[in-house]
């Protein structure tokens, strides 16, 4: 059902845990399956002086594709400028992995939201 590298993030996560004053948080849910993600940020500025994702963290209750796609999502957003990291596409995070089974695909979707909410949050 999971690809290895689903399995893989599941069982240990990147950039796990709450951040001690983050810059930013994201925090978005899915009613219908009852996932919640919280994406955590610390931004700096890049010597074009353009704002950066210096760090990243996740919190996240929710099923196996869930933690997956956090701990994707961090990885694929880590050390990218605001313009990169808000172009990722929940496509990517699912080809990162392998694969995700059709109905688990929302989480990638959710992850997505969780980083556009946090950046979103920043920019306000």
């Amino acid at each position: 059902m999971y690809t290895k590298k689903v399995i893989e993030h599941f069982q240990k996560p990147h950039n796990l845990g709450k951040m001690k004053n983050p810059d930013s948080v994201g925090e978005v849910g899915n009613p219908v399956c009852g996932d919640l993600m919280r994406i955590y940020l610390k931004v700096k500025k890049n010597k074009k002086r353009k704002e950066v994702i210096d760090d990243i963290k996740f919190e996240t209750l929710g099923c196996v594709a869930a933690i997956a796609t956090s701990s994707m999502i961090t990885q694929l957003a880590k050390g990218k400028t605001f313009e990169e990291a808000q172009k990722i596409k929940f496509s990517d995070v699912e080809k990162s992995l392998g694969s995700l089974p059709p109905v688990k695909k929302h989480c990638a979707d959710l992850a997505v939201r969780a980083l556009l909410a946090a950046i979103s949050n920043y920019k306000n």
